[in-house]
């Protein structure tokens, strides 16, 4: 397998941010499959309980995984900004500090998570009659958060070089695997639930691994002296500004969403099962959206690096106008096909089900513009090296989505449910389109005439 690294500060913007946005695109969709797959062998071979079992534990698992990647794509945008910058020493001792801090903060998430997980589902209102599944299944999947890590770090790293491509290769490989895994655990030795989290475990450690052995036979570039793993304090504390509020960032995200689960759960676990289908259905559609704002972190990085103020401009419109057409094409298909999925993941009651899938559908549909805004501009804005305001976006998805799922608590609706994200992604847009304007139109102007004066700014961290 060839090592390829791309320069993302010449050629065509759009072409660029497509090229590197559909492997990434492909290799998002083959990490829902993970979940996706748990969901359909355990609610087609175990039933509709154990399938709640499953998604009334997906907003954890979102909080997981939310924080895994947003911290390890925060640990390594230093390193797609001195790759940009053509600094090579200096790129690997940010990858040595992106390892040291994710050893560390993976250790201390699986310890939190596994202590204080029983507490947690009694909070979130999880169902008596699915509480033992939705227990065994979170806690194993705690328990492998290392092996999301190892993963999770290493594609981030060769993505802030411009390859997207190996890690989609890995993903596919280690999804396949994990299918097989499931069928072989839940189905020939009856582990149930249980069995499916074991499955995506072993599959996500497997893909980690072979990130590994890749980038020791392929990129000799990052290569690692001695040197290399003494990274200073400054840059280790730089890394922690960026990279923490970008995981928080998604675990704000997280708590909204699982206000929103909670307000689910309280209609018992036929709507829980509904609205697990249609959750797997959204995030397959809107992986695109986050495949966008990957590319946008990396190419804001690598430009920031480069000090190419006009460039950094036309990569957020190519951007825009790539998730503007994408946002009709998706409503298209979720507002009319999209409730028939429905049958990948139970095979009883899909009639009862699919009504309310098919609500949600709709729901989400109308608003997939400001979805599109929100993953492009807080991604790119986090590129650019900015880790606090993208943050105040997430306080505002809080917000909308906290607020709405109350509401719809209180009056036990699921179509206040369906409408929690929605408000949440039109408050956050609006907010970042005002930060964007803010960074490009005065603050950077400002730290690269400082740089030009011979001021030495070293990165915008704010």
């Amino acid at each position: 397998m060839k090592a390829v690294q791309h320069d993302m500060t010449s050629g065509n913007p759009m072409r660029i941010i497509l090229s590197f946005t559909i492997p990434i695109f492909i290799g998002n969709v083959f990490q829902q499959f993970y979940n996706m797959a748990d969901a359909v062998i355990v609610g087609k071979f175990v039933g509709t309980k154990a399938l709640a079992a499953v998604g009334s534990t997906g907003t954890i698992m979102f909080l997981i995984y939310g924080f895994v990647v947003g911290m390890t794509a925060g640990f390594t945008v230093l390193t797609a900004q001195k790759f940009g910058a053509g600094d090579m020493d200096a790129m690997r001792k940010t990858v040595a500090g992106a390892s040291i801090l994710s050893l560390i903060v993976g250790v201390l998430l699986t310890a939190g998570f596994m202590i204080f997980m029983h507490p947690w589902l009694e909070a979130m209102n999880t169902p008596e009659d699915i509480y033992a599944d939705a227990y065994a299944y979170i806690m194993i999947i705690s328990a492998g958060i290392l092996a999301q890590m190892l993963y999770n770090l290493l594609a981030s790293i060769l993505r802030a070089l411009g390859n997207s491509r190996v890690p989609l290769y890995f993903l596919i490989l280690s999804a396949a695997l994990n299918i097989v895994l499931d069928l072989v655990l839940i189905i020939v030795f009856h582990m149930g639930a249980a069995g499916a989290a074991v499955a995506t475990v072993i599959s996500q450690g497997v893909s980690g691994i072979l990130c590994f052995i890749y980038i020791v036979k392929k990129v000799p570039m990052l290569h690692m002296t001695r040197d290399d793993w003494r990274p200073s304090g400054s840059l280790l504390w730089t890394q922690i500004r960026i990279g923490i509020p970008m995981a928080l960032q998604y675990s704000i995200t997280a708590i909204g969403t699982m206000m929103v689960q909670s307000s689910v759960n309280i209609l018992g676990s036929t709507q829980v099962a509904a609205f697990t289908a249609a959750g797997k259905i959204e995030q397959v559609v809107t992986q695109a959206y986050v495949a966008q704002g990957t590319t946008m972190a990396t190419y804001g990085a690598q430009n920031m690096g480069a000090g190419n103020v006009a460039r950094i401009r036309q990569g957020f419109r190519a951007s825009t106008i790539i998730g503007v057409i994408y946002a009709f094409i998706a409503a298209a298909f979720v507002m009319t096909v999209g409730k028939y999925m429905t049958y990948l993941f139970v095979s009883e009651d899909v009639e009862v089900i699919m009504g309310s899938v098919d609500l949600y559908l709709k729901c989400i549909g109308v608003f997939f513009i400001p979805l599109a805004i929100v993953n492009i501009y807080r991604n790119g804005i986090q590129g650019l090296g900015y880790g606090l305001l993208p943050m105040m976006a997430g306080v505002a998805e809080l917000i909308g989505r906290g607020v709405v799922a109350v509401i719809a608590a209180g009056h036990r609706s699921y179509l206040g449910v369906c409408l929690a994200s929605p408000a949440a992604w039109v408050l956050a847009s609006l907010l970042l389109l005002a930060m964007y304007y803010y960074i490009v139109k005065i603050d950077l102007k400002k730290i690269f005439r400082g740089k030009e004066t011979g001021n030495k700014t070293e990165t915008a961290v704010n």
